[in-house]
């Protein structure tokens, strides 16, 4: 079964990322769906946090308040999306410092800051396997864009 993201979640995706991180920074979205229905995607939030060229922060307070609000919804994150400024992969930072810890959880990674087309295109998906480690996974097998 894919995750199935709908078109307006992914183009506004590449919106918060290209506006927030300005060509110049990294930057996170997150994929939020219902627990009533894994496969889906309902929406994507833009965390506050702090970037640079290399990196982002998370703000702990407005991670806090984003978890009651799940568990309030009864909705989770189904993917951590985010931006790198040159070619797409899974850093050695972004193995260690995933949103989420377990088996399944997804984390796409866009290229050149999202500068490029709103799609998949050159992008990195990878997967935390029951070995606790992320590995990566082909897009067309897991996400689908409809």
């Amino acid at each position: 079964m894919k995750l199935q993201i709908p078109s307006a979640v992914l183009a506004q995706t590449f919106h918060h990322l290209r506006s927030c991180g300005g060509g110049r920074r990294e930057c996170q979205a997150l994929w939020v769906g219902p627990w009533a229905h894994p496969s889906l995607v309902s929406e994507v939030r833009h965390p506050r946090h702090t970037a640079s060229a290399v990196g982002f922060q998370v703000d702990h307070d407005w991670l806090t308040d984003f978890w009651l609000d799940l568990a309030d919804s009864g909705s989770g994150v189904r993917v951590q999306v985010h931006t790198h400024p040159g070619t797409a992969y899974h850093s050695a930072t972004d193995d260690a410092f995933p949103l989420i810890h377990t088996p399944g959880f997804l984390s796409l990674v866009i290229p050149q800051f999202a500068q490029g087309p709103a799609d998949f295109t050159d992008a990195f998906l990878a997967r935390i396997e029951p070995d606790g480690r992320f590995h990566e996974v082909r897009i067309a097998d897991i996400l689908e864009i409809v």
